[in-house]
């Protein structure tokens, strides 16, 4: 070891007299330490291949090198133009079995790793390199992952995609170092995946009326038969599930399998009402619990999921369960009293641990959404924490394994740049800038549990997405940040750094017949957001009413909110904007002392499918007194649903003199939202 580690710090030192160190190099995710100079080498026609492990793994790394543009002949005994590839049992400073070491000189290229996997993944800078710098840069890298999971979930039914673009997609994983594939197989949209014992799941729950998800499910949601006329959907056959999965290991990617319970199962409910609560179709969203069936159903239908995919975690969902039936169900009133259970959430408990056992005595683990944690987490569970990031680490305290993948920072369905210049989305704005900036470990996390938060994942849910080219354009670049953020430790990550990488990155994929959205056109937040306002209330004590107070969960600045000089973005969860849920805003700001004043006026917020409202009423009064106050305009606004998000300014312009405002705004929508930014008065 002590030997060559010397060659390699002498040729280092050789070509450190000869060329110029590069600062930066091209790669996604950044490797964790380089030492490279401005000479690269080239493979060329006369190029080899020398693959130093055991039989098998040599074929499957020389079968993917034929793939890739490299196309190497093998000659195990060539030492100079040579690309070397070479397993060892242990890597001075990588602790990974994903890690790997590259030293490039005037011969070739070497990588060195413990495991196949390590020898991919520095095979995959090597392939960066030359694409993006013509050559593999002489010097040295030693690098490995910051996580062991670093994900991305495709939601295949409210859309099906193909099992050909499933395999695109990994490819392109693969390249950026992510190593699982989380596959949404079933809901209410669709059930995506033939099961040989219940055929019906496929051939009734696999088809709707309608092509687009929105269409469907605002006209009735409904199922036909695959043979007929209007039949839209698809799902994957058990040889296309194989195949998918054999193409992914190849490329060291698990696929993860998600079988949605006890919710957003629809589709199964209609194939198989039995299993329901009220035994009849189109009626329920979630299984019956006490209805011994039920298991029956799911542990078939695991047990065939199970033979097909050979990952860890089997993903059970568990996320968003109405469980309206089950306090009127007798069935599941029994299994409650039976099992002593308390309240329907110690019933969900119910049935998630009883699903654990079955899936662990398979030697399998399960994964769900960080509902799972209601009612009591089962004993071995891993958790999916999207509500933010408290789920998280309520299962790392409790002893389990999480991995964050909060909503504010990974969900792909939100529009990534000023909503008008995008295709429709859910809503929100996560912009590549902000989905980088996530630290999946937050403060708070105590070292000694560190260890049990074990990755990032991204999630692109798919009801605004009906074509592979809208898919593509939501991933791309922004998988790119999660999967830095992933692998890269995150003293040496720096988001301008990124961007340029990504930039490059995006042209390339085009190159490749990929369609992401085009970063170098990015327009970015709304253009008040970008800079404070300057005005005579910010800064001035803002009291809130009685009954007028703002949510919890939207508090942004909390009292300061609206007078702190900050305009909110795209996106109602971007921390700026405040939210009000409980029918109306009535605040009074005192501005110290009586002044002119000419404008008072306030933005909200409209997007109707999360329940964003317009006022339909808004009132600007002003006070010397903070006790009589005289009323300067009363707007009057019908409130009209459409699927655009837009905003307005509310407000009154003219001359008084005042001390207090007071600015009240009313919803006509029970259990509607109105956000509002800031009270501007000049």
């Amino acid at each position: 070891m002590k030997k060559s580690l010397l060659i390699v710090f002498m040729t280092l030192l050789i070509v450190a007299c000869t060329h110029t160190r590069k600062a930066e190099i091209n790669v996604i995710p950044r490797p964790v330490e380089y030492a490279l100079f401005d000479k690269v080498f080239k493979f060329d026609k006369n190029s080899k291949l020398s693959v130093e492990a055991p039989e098998e793994c040599k074929k499957r790394l020389a079968d993917y090198i034929a793939t890739t543009a490299l196309a190497l002949t093998i000659a195990d005994d060539a030492t100079e133009n040579t690309l070397h590839l070479k397993l060892i049992k242990s890597l001075e400073g990588v602790s990974s079995a994903e890690g790997y070491s590259i030293t490039t000189d005037k011969n070739g290229v070497s990588i060195a790793a413990t495991s196949e996997a390590g020898l991919f993944y520095g095979l995959q800078t090597v392939l960066q390199c030359i694409e993006n710098e013509g050559g593999v840069p002489f010097g040295s890298i030693t690098d490995e992952p910051r996580f062991a999971y670093r994900g991305m979930m495709l939601d295949v039914s409210r859309h099906f995609f193909d099992k050909e673009f499933v395999k695109k997609q990994i490819d392109a994983l693969a390249y950026y170092k992510m190593n699982r594939l989380h596959l949404h197989l079933t809901d209410a949209a669709g059930w995506r995946i033939e099961i040989k014992k219940y055929p019906r799941l496929t051939q009734l729950g696999a088809w709707r009326d309608r092509p687009i998800w929105k269409d469907w499910w605002n006209n009735g949601r409904l199922y036909v038969e695959e043979d007929a006329e209007n039949a839209h959907g698809g799902y994957f056959t058990q040889d296309d599930i194989r195949e998918i999965v054999a193409y992914a290991a190849e490329r060291h990617i698990t696929i993860i399998p998600e079988i949605e319970m006890p919710a957003h199962s629809e589709e199964a409910l209609t194939a198989y009402p039995e299993i329901s609560c009220t035994h009849e179709p189109y009626k329920q969203a979630d299984f019956c619990v006490g209805n011994e069936k039920t298991f029956e159903f799911l542990e078939n239908v695991l047990s065939e999921v199970i033979e097909l995919f050979p990952s860890e975690y089997i993903h059970i969902g568990g996320d968003e369960a109405t469980k309206t039936s089950w306090p009127s169900c007798p069935l599941c009133q029994k299994r409650m009293k039976k099992e002593g259970l308390k309240d329907v959430d110690e019933l969900q408990s119910y049935l998630i641990q009883r699903i654990e056992r079955f899936v662990n005595s398979k030697g399998r683990q399960i994964i769900g959404w960080d509902e799972i944690l209601d009612g009591g987490l089962a004993p071995n569970a891993t958790v999916m924490s999207w509500r933010g990031t408290e789920g998280g680490l309520e299962a790392i305290a409790s002893g389990h394994k999480a991995i964050m993948s909060p909503g504010t920072y990974c969900y792909f369905d939100q529009y990534q740049d000023a909503p008008q210049t995008q295709p429709e989305a859910i809503g929100g704005y996560l912009p590549l800038e902000k989905v980088y900036s996530y630290n999946p470990v937050p403060e708070e996390l105590e070292q000694d549990k560190a260890k049990l938060l074990y990755g990032i994942q991204a999630n692109l849910w798919a009801e605004y997405i009906p074509t592979p080219e809208h898919m593509e354009r939501m991933i791309y670049p922004r998988i790119l940040a999660i999967a830095e953020i992933g692998w890269s430790a995150q003293e040496t990550r720096e988001y301008e750094s990124f961007r340029n990488r990504a930039l490059t990155a995006v042209e390339h994929l085009k190159s490749k017949g990929y369609n992401p959205f085009n970063l170098a056109e990015e327009v970015g937040n709304r253009p008040s957001a970008k800079q404070d306002s300057q005005h005579l209330a910010k800064g001035k004590k803002a009291t809130y009413a009685e009954g007028s107070p703002f949510y919890d969960g939207y508090a942004a600045g909390g009292d300061t909110a609206l007078v702190d000089g900050k305009h909110g973005g795209w996106n109602n969860n971007d921390g700026v904007w405040q939210g009000f849920i409980k029918g109306g805003i009535d605040i009074v700001i005192d501005l110290e002392e009586k002044q002119q004043i000419s404008f008072v006026g306030a933005d909200f917020m409209q997007i109707c499918n999360p329940w964003i409202f317009m006022p339909c009423e808004v009132t600007i009064s002003a006070s010397d007194d903070n006790s009589n106050f005289k009323e300067l305009v009363k707007i009057e606004h019908k409130v009209v649903e459409d699927d655009s998000l837009s905003f307005k300014n509310f407000g009154w312009e003219g001359e008084t003199e005042a001390r207090y405002i007071r600015y009240e705004a009313k919803s006509d929508r029970k259990g509607g939202w109105l956000f509002t930014d800031e009270i501007v008065v000049k």
